[in-house]
């Protein structure tokens, strides 16, 4: 079959074309025909200026001319700190208006965007800014300005509104530049994201992606599932995170849909967007799931034509308890910061529990002959991770395919389950959590001589984080709430 996965020695994935819909030419070229993800979205807003594409509770609907000009005007706001093409730039704040305009205005205008978890701390702010070193910042926690300043005072911080950079900073912040303001000027090949993640040792590394991995990541679920103009998404998924943000808003502006936004989860607020606004689409992690088979509302799912789990394990009996009390069939998909999107289950066909599908279309799948160790190639996967030379050429096989550290196993009929992790990793909610971090911040409390944390099997988390502890001699047993702070 053309475009089939190559077999490795341990088994090897069919291909997509479960994927492709009957009738429809597919090539790999096809995922980054556009060139690039701002290409693509510019030239839909402005076939269709008056198209809604983002809804927002205290803005209301957005229309794709009021998002061209949002982004142009964070674009030069950027500008105005001193950004330029090919800069890096730390973006952090709750899912609104002023979030996709700060990231897709520093797309725009060629910057590399490292988005942050607003729920970091110092010491994960730090990192990040001694590890990217970001030419400006745009954040909404009003402690992190102090933070990035302290690790660099160089980097210019503004609040999450860059867009009003541009009336506050003038060409004084750059400088004195006056380079010309240049947009939608990236090459496919130049950097555009770099998605920090844990790895089994040391601390999180930025895995770069390129404008070319990101169209490609989106792309391939556009055609998998059978994503529209006519869709619209409810999104409460974090836009810090490769789920929300590379498939959830590259996706929906990428297939000329539109995204009903919402800051936080809860089943009342996700089922109400759904009726509220005619919503077809939604995507969670299996936590959210949880919760929503849990509500006497959740037969409402049925008024949606997909519902997507991924970024942990959908538990085979959530699976099967959906579709009990709501009526669908969740499809679940398996992908990496470092990959954006890689498997899915078919949107045509059986939606397996317990599976996560064949390969996308564009990514080559196969298992590493004596360990079953999950490894693909294609347009979305990355070229490495900054600065780190030695671990990038760890994550990639002598023959150029990329490591994912999951252990696969095929079914008969060729669905590819995840059977394990080579990497010591706990995911929780959705989260990775790299457990080296937490013993290093339990040991600091002056009781505990040593701290041992796993993960847990959840109903509702996936995995939980468990610390064993062993006390200091004689030391008085710290309190739960204790560690826990």
């Amino acid at each position: 079959m053309a475009g089939a996965s190559e077999a490795g020695p341990a088994g090897a994935a069919p291909g997509w074309a479960p994927h492709v819909p009957d009738g429809v030419a597919f090539e790999p070229a096809d995922l980054v025909s556009e060139g690039t993800l701002v290409a693509a979205w510019t030239a839909r807003w402005r076939a269709e200026p008056d198209r809604p594409v983002l809804h927002i509770a205290a803005e209301g609907w957005i229309d794709a001319a009021t998002l061209d000009a949002a982004t142009a005007a964070a674009a030069a706001g950027w500008h105005a700190l001193g950004v330029r093409a090919g800069d890096r730039v730390l973006v952090s704040g709750p899912n609104g208006l002023a979030l996709v305009a700060a990231h897709v205005g520093a797309l725009r205008l060629g910057a590399v965007v490292v988005p942050a978890n607003g729920a970091y701390r110092e010491p994960e702010v730090t990192h990040l800014v001694h590890d990217a070193r970001p030419r400006a910042a745009a954040v909404a926690d009003a402690a992190w300005p102090a933070w990035i300043t302290a690790a660099d005072p160089a980097c210019a911080v503004h609040g999450l509104d860059v867009g009003v950079a541009a009336g506050d900073a003038g060409d004084a912040a750059a400088g004195g530049a006056a380079d010309a303001l240049v947009l939608d000027a990236a090459a496919p090949g130049d950097a555009a994201v770099i998605g920090y993640t844990s790895g089994t040792t040391g601390a999180p590394k930025g895995a770069v992606l390129s404008h070319a991995n990101l169209l490609a990541g989106a792309a391939s679920v556009r055609l998998a599932w059978r994503w529209t103009p006519a869709d619209r998404l409810v999104l409460c998924l974090p836009m810090f995170h490769m789920h929300g943000l590379g498939v959830g808003l590259h996706g929906t502006l990428l297939a000329g849909a539109s995204a009903v936004l919402l800051d936080g989860f809860s089943p009342d607020a996700v089922l109400d967007a759904v009726a509220a606004h005619d919503a077809t689409l939604f995507f969670g992690v299996p936590t959210m799931y949880h919760r929503l088979a849990a509500s006497p509302r959740a037969g409402e799912l049925a008024r949606l034509r997909l519902c997507v789990s991924g970024s942990a394990p959908l538990p085979a009996e959530l699976h099967e308890r959906l579709g009990a009390v709501a009526g669908v069939r969740v499809l679940e998909r398996y992908g990496m910061t470092e990959t954006v999107m890689l498997v899915s289950n078919p949107y045509d066909g059986e939606r397996r529990a317990g599976s996560v599908g064949f390969a996308l279309p564009g990514v080559e799948l196969r298992l590493a002959a004596g360990t079953d160790e999950i490894e693909v190639r294609g347009p979305n996967v990355f070229a490495g991770y900054l600065d780190r030379p030695g671990a990038t050429a760890d994550a990639f096989s002598a023959d150029g395919w990329f490591r994912t550290g999951d252990l696969g196993a095929f079914d008969p009929d060729g669905y590819l389950r995840i059977v394990g992790r080579a990497k010591d990793l706990i995911i929780s909610g959705g989260f990775n959590v790299y457990p080296r971090e937490v013993e290093d911040a339990l040991a600091e409390h002056p009781a505990l001589a040593e701290v041992a944390v796993v993960g847990r099997p959840s109903g509702e988390w996936g995995e939980e984080v468990v610390a064993h502890v062993v006390l200091v001699l004689g030391a008085e047993a710290p309190s739960l709430d204790e560690l826990r702070a």
